[in-house]
């Protein structure tokens, strides 16, 4: 764009298996996409932050100097969120004036982490930071667990950031131990199809922190039957405590934290699979993996609107679909799958066709697209 001089692109993300684990140090996988967030912007001589957005309407103005006060419910939020996270370990002096705007919908591709990242990224080139891509994911992470007030793990920003066009982010949310698995030479071609469901989601607004919570008291039960001390609420997790733990114990806890642990346990293992099978090459058996990470999202987890889970079941009777899943939290937003693109114009028109044909109401605002890994955010060039 005109007129600056720095130009960041953080792109969005998506994880075909792996969901709802990472707030419980679990097992994850993901793609960053060739579609995200442009940021552009100028350092500078003075402490101050001025951001317009493309995306959002109006402006945010605030000094990076100071400590953030409360959130104001309001896009620029994030902005404040990465000046937070970073001035709890760097002395912020300089500002920015920049624009942001997003390329897709928002919904289902963590949008939110990656403007965080972005700015994150931004104030450090404004003050002469420099950070590894692992350390932007953390500080951005924390940015939004802390001061937004969204309980997520580690998923998001590690695939924004670290995410490579040829490759499988593989990421273990306990030990934060990564490895990028590249695409195996006998794997097919492949794309990834986002659909809109139409509807728009908030995850402030939805169950997202109360399956957190949920997850956790599933772990103290377990605790708690077999008379072993509790730790904070904080300090608890899935990942610490053995399945055969859970195999003991489920039956003596109530159901819906039983079936929270079943979609945690069964999605560790999937994720083990799908691992496998994305080294030796085995596209088919890895997208049935991400179709059944999202019928125990459905069943086990319980996310997922109607939307949502009629365009996953449409997905699952179309050729030229390997697997697919809910995208982000799965209460509204998105589906992902991973398709053949020889098939691209028939999924679209066929998915488009059957649903609509079951909610009309979302005519204006049904969208399809088709993306594909990509590498993870970045400084790209001087735009003038």
């Amino acid at each position: 764009m005109k007129g600056y001089q720095y130009h960041i692109y953080s792109p969005y993300r998506v994880c075909p298996i792996g969901a709802h684990v990472d707030h419980q140090h679990g097992l994850v996988t993901g793609f960053a996409i060739d579609k995200g967030v442009d940021l552009w912007f100028n350092v500078r001589d003075d402490s101050h932050v001025h951001l317009t957005s493309l995306t959002f309407e109006g402006e945010t103005d605030f000094d990076i100097d100071k400590p953030s006060q409360v959130r104001e419910r309001h896009w620029g939020d994030y902005a404040r969120g990465a000046k937070y996270a970073l001035r709890k370990r760097f002395e912020l002096t300089r500002g920015i004036e920049g624009v942001i705007k997003g390329s897709l919908p928002v919904g289902g591709l963590s949008s939110s982490a990656a403007v965080l990242i972005a700015y994150v990224m931004a104030f450090s080139k404004a003050n002469g930071i420099t950070l590894r891509p692992f350390e932007v994911a953390q500080i951005a992470s924390e940015a939004e667990r802390e001061y937004i007030g969204l309980n997520n793990g580690l998923l998001d920003q590690a695939c924004i950031a670290l995410g490579k066009k040829d490759g499988l982010l593989f990421l273990d949310c306990d030990s934060n131990e990564y490895r990028i698995i590249k695409k195996h030479p006998d794997m097919p071609d492949f794309e990834l199809g986002i659909f809109f469901s139409g509807l728009t989601r908030n995850l402030m607004n939805s169950d997202y922190n109360l399956r957190v919570y949920e997850c956790k008291t599933a772990a103290w039960n377990m605790l708690a039957y077999l008379d072993q001390p509790l730790k904070t609420f904080d300090k608890t997790f899935l990942r610490d405590i053995p399945k055969s733990t859970f195999d003991k114990t489920k039956i003596a806890m109530p159901p819906r934290f039983a079936r929270r642990a079943e979609h945690y346990y069964s999605e560790y293992r999937r994720v083990r699979q799908g691992v496998t099978a994305w080294e030796t090459g085995n596209l088919k058996l890895f997208g049935k993996l991400s179709f059944d990470s999202c019928e125990s999202s459905i069943h086990n987890y319980e996310c997922g609107s109607p939307e949502l889970i009629a365009i996953y079941e449409i997905m699952r009777s179309l050729p030229g679909i390997w697997g697919g899943r809910f995208s982000g939290a799965g209460f509204k937003g998105a589906c992902i799958a991973i398709v053949d693109p020889v098939y691209k114009e028939q999924i679209e028109k066929e998915l488009t066709q059957r649903y609509l044909e079951q909610f009309p109401e979302y005519e204006q605002t049904f969208q399809c697209f088709f993306v594909k890994p990509d590498d993870g955010a970045r400084l790209v060039a001087n735009s003038n």
